[in-house]
């Protein structure tokens, strides 16, 4: 039986309660979702697409089964991508879930893995979320097409910031990778 802690304050308060020895693939989806990205945190690891692969392990002589989380940054150089592994892994621990998190690099985490879920936070949040054609690129808040690009760097590396010319609201784009 899977012994259920208390989760921490990024797993935003969910508690999940298992009834089968080993989690069901379904329900340690489930723990991945509650993990917020610690730069975007309205948008969970799974919506942005960093999470690649949650997989469970056999058992060996050595260790008892254990998931296999894959988690692929939005960028090789992403200053966060040692926090997002642990917050995954300490998620996962914390509802008695044993895991192990391996970051992947190849290849490159691309903006077609994030999920409609993933592009409709962001643009709540009034970030603009990557788009096939930048000619198409609105301002989140009011719509315009009519904007302006103010620096290709944003607060991150992975956005760019533009200026709406209607409504005069700076945003971010989060850029097509």
């Amino acid at each position: 039986m899977v012994e259920v802690q208390t989760l921490i304050s990024t797993d935003r308060g969910r508690q999940l309660d298992f009834h089968h020895a080993t989690p069901t693939a379904s329900q340690v989806w489930q723990l991945l979702e509650l993990v917020p990205d610690p730069e975007l945190p309205m948008v969970s690891v799974v919506d942005l697409g960093i999470v690649r692969s949650a997989e469970l392990q056999p058992a060996n002589i050595a260790q008892e089964p254990q998931w296999l989380v894959q988690v692929t940054p939005t960028y090789s150089g992403c200053p966060a991508t040692d926090f997002i592994a642990s917050e995954v892994h300490h998620t996962l621990k914390r509802a008695g879930v044993p895991n192990r998190v391996e970051t992947v690099l190849a290849p490159a985490w691309c903006s077609s893995w994030m999920t409609p879920k993933g592009r409709a936070a962001l643009k709540e949040a009034g970030i603009a979320p990557p788009l096939d054609n930048i000619t198409t690129l609105a301002c989140p808040q009011c719509d315009s097409r009519n904007v302006a690009l103010l620096n290709q760097f944003s607060s991150t590396a992975c956005k760019a910031l533009y200026r709406c010319n209607n409504c005069l609201e700076p945003f971010d784009y989060f850029k097509t990778i």
